[in-house]
């Protein structure tokens, strides 16, 4: 039991850690979208890498974000119906779906692997002269993400079969 606790709340540290980079990310984001338009509009000056950069910082937030909105319970549900289950059901629904949720990002990264490392193998950057380099760079947070969001799928469901008090008790 000591084990899974560990577990469950190393994971969701490292899951909050992220959860505040993505959130950093956004601000820095809303900066240089700002920092961009102001460039653009009253200095008629343009950068390709800056539009890119910002387009690629949109990977982080979203899939650090999927693991961090599973965390705070955020995740998708028919409140309507589940609000009704007695307590068991819903642990039950719970432990399936993080089960079920992990099998698939686990999948999903695993899908993803070729192609990161076709990208890496090739050195891959933007095809715009003036663009950005290391485009496996930006494809290998999708592996990452999805682990991410698999370690803390599993951290979910563990949670729910030991019935571990809630974060912050």
């Amino acid at each position: 039991m000591r084990a899974v606790e560990t577990f469950v709340h190393g994971t969701e540290a490292v899951v909050r850690f992220f959860g505040w980079a993505a959130a950093w990310i956004c601000v820095l984001l809303v900066l240089m979208v700002t920092g961009d338009v102001f460039l653009r509009y009253f200095f008629r000056i343009g950068a390709l890498w800056l539009q890119e950069l910002q387009w690629h910082l949109i990977s982080p937030i979203a899939l650090f974000g999927m693991s961090y909105a599973l965390y705070c319970g955020e995740q998708v549900r028919v409140d309507v119906f589940y609000e009704r289950f007695p307590d068991g059901l819903r642990r039950a629904i719970e432990v399936l779906g993080g089960l079920l949720l992990m099998g698939i990002a686990l999948y999903v990264a695993w899908l993803t692997l070729p192609w990161l490392s076709q990208s890496w193998l090739r050195n891959e950057g933007s095809p715009n002269p003036g663009g950005l380099p290391w485009r496996w760079a930006l494809k290998a947070f999708i592996p990452f993400g999805f682990v991410l969001l698999a370690m803390q799928s599993l951290a979910h469901a563990l949670r729910h079969a030991f019935a571990l008090p809630p974060r912050g008790e």
